[in-house]
């Protein structure tokens, strides 16, 4: 895994680097021009990067529920669900949570957005995130701390949900105990949750699962 972040770092950087050492030479072969140029490569590029990051900061429509939509931030350790995965929670959830059911996605986005995708109005669907990113959901999204388990907007009433599902970003007891806080207020009893094998041996005391 880190070899694959540290390639995709990479290859970033590198293709950044060079697109604007091109445009550099391009700027520098048209010196005896009015105005410099780039080539249609390069201007075709360059547009090409400013579109994906207008889709990102503001995705609309049916888009803005695709899984990767939002980019992984490595940094708020965010490894996103690959379709089948987020598929197969998504159809447990919705088989838990019955007819009109009430769903919370707790750090899972990738669950939620295929919930949304699947979804459109008939189930109550809110998805609580550190990264504001996620504000792009309007009122279903709730900004989440893990440390402050219970510092939740007044309209998020206790044990309103008749489903969470649950992946604590980070591999630390801490973090699986701040989060079965938010998670045992949340829920009228069912929990989906997701996380590693070495963190197995702490749900049940957590949760009492």
């Amino acid at each position: 895994m880190n070899d694959l972040i540290s390639f995709k770092i990479k290859f970033y950087f590198e293709t950044k680097f060079m697109l604007r050492l091109q445009t550099i030479r391009e700027m520098s072969d048209s010196e005896d021009d009015d105005v410099p140029r780039l080539s249609s490569h390069a201007l075709a590029a360059l547009q090409e990067f400013y579109s994906e990051q207008k889709q990102q900061s503001d995705p609309g429509g049916d888009d803005k529920y695709n899984i990767g939509i939002i980019e992984e931030n490595w940094q708020l350790s965010q490894f996103w669900y690959s379709q089948e995965t987020a598929l197969r929670l998504a159809k447990e959830a919705i088989a838990a949570a019955g007819d009109c059911g009430r769903i919370a996605c707790v750090s899972a986005p990738s669950v939620y957005q295929k919930l949304r995708e699947l979804h459109r109005e008939d189930f109550s669907i809110y998805i609580f995130e550190y990264d504001k990113r996620f504000a792009i959901y309007g009122e279903e999204f709730i900004f989440y701390d893990y440390n402050n388990p219970l510092d939740l907007p007044e309209k998020i009433a206790a044990h309103s949900f008749d489903i969470v599902v649950a992946d604590p970003p980070y591999l630390s007891e801490e973090c699986l105990r701040k989060t079965s806080d938010t998670v045992k207020y949340l829920t009228q009893g069912k929990i989906l949750l997701c996380t590693a094998q070495v963190e197995s041996s702490l749900c049940e005391p957590s949760l009492q699962i």
